[in-house]
């Protein structure tokens, strides 16, 4: 059976740091009360104006041609899940594509929110499985910060910008993508968008004037929806494939808020040890938090180690994928270091 393994993990994080701190001086907030109802301390910020998410996503799959140490021309798929592309049109993908230089592949954006990650995961997966690819880049990216209200305490504190990706490729010892459940209920889109700027409500003066061009988030309703979505759908995967809690090397879930990961791992029977939590370093970064999970913990995992991975986003979309590590990731450490020189020597 030919399935489809991640075998390399990049990442990209901007230098400059938004802290809480900083926060209190933007917004009517406070650190205690920012860790407190979400466990972020910290989040990183794009500053630069000539760099989208774009930049961002090519810089994690540099990083990942290094680790592999192949050449940008033997990648035949590019998928970025993202909601801050560079433009409208054309996709992001196809920027991604040029400046990585990745002659011979195609590609596409897919807008999935917090899920884009996990929905474009799946897609991909189907690429190799079908045989008609070998080398498959999926990216979650975005530049969260080009579309925040930082007078909006209830959503700027939340966001932070950053890219993760992955490389899939051909496995037939059974590691790899197992299986994934995705669920979208559109009769929540209003609870978490962007109302304006799509062909709905085109951008104006009147729609720049009323602020529609910012994240508006329902936090209650979100939270709501959020806490049951990602706890039944991680349930729902794990009775898929008869897994329990101890079976379980890690639980990779969608960092949007401390309090959501809690309850997912209690649901499934999960220890707090063995669930990946960076949200107090780099906020939400929405389609980006998996695969920024994946790249911290890449030096701990192992070949055979049980993940499932779980998101709930804007849509509403979510849902979750059971997947058997295909490496030994401390394996990596070794050149590592040399990898990302030759990255900073280009």
């Amino acid at each position: 059976m030919r399935t489809a393994a991640i075998t390399a993990v990049g990442h990209y994080l901007p230098e400059d740091r938004l802290t809480n701190a900083d926060l209190e001086k933007m917004v009517d907030t406070s650190d205690e009360w920012i860790r407190t109802r979400t466990g972020i301390r910290e989040r990183r910020i794009l500053k630069d104006p000539e760099k989208a998410t774009s930049y961002m996503a090519t810089e994690a799959c540099k990083e990942i041609l290094a680790k592999r140490g192949i050449g940008p021309e033997e990648i035949d798929l590019i998928i970025v899940a993202t909601i801050t592309p560079d433009m409208v049109f054309p996709a992001t993908a196809c920027r991604v594509q040029d400046q990585l230089g990745a002659t011979n592949a195609w590609g596409f954006d897919l807008s999935a929110a917090c899920s884009g990650f996990l929905f474009g995961l799946a897609c991909g997966a189907q690429f190799i499985e079908s045989g008609k690819h070998e080398k498959v880049l999926v990216i979650g990216a975005d530049k969260m910060s080009s579309i925040l209200d930082y007078t909006d305490r209830t959503t700027c504190i939340l966001f932070g910008d950053g890219a993760g990706a992955v490389l899939l490729e051909p496995n037939t010892e059974g590691f790899g993508v197992l299986d994934s459940v995705e669920h979208t209920d559109g009769s929540g889109h209003t609870a978490l968008c962007i109302p304006g700027g799509g062909s709905l409500k085109p951008a104006s003066m009147e729609s720049v004037d009323e602020r529609l061009h910012y994240v508006y988030q329902d936090g209650k309703t979100v939270f709501k929806y959020a806490v049951k979505g990602m706890a039944d759908v991680a349930a729902e995967i794990m009775a898929r494939n008869d897994l329990d809690g101890d079976e379980i090397a890690y639980l990779v879930p969608h960092q949007a808020n401390l309090r959501i990961i809690d309850a997912t791992a209690r649901r499934m029977g999960v220890s707090s040890d063995k669930v990946m939590v960076n949200i107090d370093r780099y906020g939400n970064t929405t389609a980006g938090t998996i695969p920024l999970c994946l790249y911290d913990w890449e030096k701990k995992l192992r070949t055979g180690d049980n993940l499932v991975l779980t998101a709930f986003g804007g849509g509403f979309t979510w849902g979750a994928t059971y997947l058997k590590w295909a490496y030994d990731g401390s394996a990596v450490a070794a050149h590592a270091e040399n990898a990302l020189s030759a990255i900073q020597d280009n």
